[in-house]
Parts: C-alpha cells; structure tokens; sequence
C-alpha cells in the first residue's frame, strides 16, 4: 500500500529513538566529591579501576557502579573491660576510619559494601580488652596518655590489614 507506511515508519523511529534514549540515559553515572567507585560487570566481575569524582561511563544492563564514601567518619564505641588488679572499666573510643582508596576492589571482595560494621566493632573491642588488661584502674587514668598511643597503634595496624586507615 503506497502512502501507507508513513506512520509505521514513524513508529519504528519513535521506538528506536526512545530505547536509544533510555540506553543513553542509563548509561552514565556521577561519583560526587569524597566519593570513589568501582564498576561490578554481570560477565567479569568486579573491574580493577578505581574511578574518581565526575561522570563516567557503564554498560546499561551489563554493570552497576558501586559507590563508596572515603571521607574520614567517626565511629563510637563503648566498652567494658577488666584490668589488671580485675577491675571493670567502662572505656569510650571515637575512632575516624575511611577506606584505603586505592584498595577499594580487594575491601568489595573480601568485606564486601558494609566492611565498617563487619570489621571495625570486633578490631575496636579486641584491641581495647587487650590493652586495658595490661593496666591496673588507677595506671588507665594516670597514664592515659600511653594507653591511647598503645591503642591507636595496635587499631592502626589491624586496620591496616582490613585496607581501612585511621585519621583519629
């Protein structure tokens, strides 16, 4: 049928320029700033680039960006201990922590997007039950100073071994 086809034609180019739209649409993704990302692909896996603040690139359909906050945040946490001479000690820590940035694709992998609450509590616990049992009640409060140096060092390494850093 001639003069027919005109608004079949249009209807195709409707459609295909939608899905063209839509694939576009969908195909950029904004990290903001203190933020970086890696990229999960269906077929491949986590992809090895770490991407900075900006607009970038996927597959729609094929890959997600996973986003991570890498500021410093505050953690707190609230302890009881016993001393040396078997004293309970009530003891408070505030902890900053931000992921290694350059480490993010092993810390998806190993801790997955929440490794704060999976890692941070058991280090933070363990470490100050075992600092304040090498003290008696009385040495916590007159050498506070050196328990929090012993502390932070101890924390900074197991945290070290998690791609976590501490600032604080």
């Amino acid at each position: 049928m001639p003069g027919g086809g005109a608004l079949p034609a249009l209807l195709k180019i409707g459609v295909i320029g939608g899905l063209g739209l839509y694939g576009v649409a969908n195909s950029l993704y904004n990290v903001d700033g203190g933020h970086r990302a890696i990229v999960f692909n269906r077929i491949l896996g986590i992809k090895d680039k770490v991407y900075s603040e900006g607009t970038h690139l996927m597959i729609p359909w094929f890959e997600r960006p996973i986003i991570y906050d890498v500021r410093a945040r505050p953690h707190l946490v609230e302890s009881t201990s016993g001393s040396r001479d078997l004293q309970m000690v009530k003891i408070g820590l505030r902890v900053l922590t931000r992921p290694k940035s350059t480490q993010l694709t092993e810390i998806y992998r190993t801790l997955g997007e929440n490794y704060n609450e999976r890692v941070l509590p058991s280090i933070i616990h363990e470490t100050l039950k075992a600092v304040v049992a090498q003290y008696n009640a009385s040495q916590l409060i007159t050498q506070r100073e050196n328990v929090s140096k012993e502390i932070r060092k101890i924390l900074t390494e197991r945290a070290a071994y998690f791609n976590i850093q501490l600032d604080d």
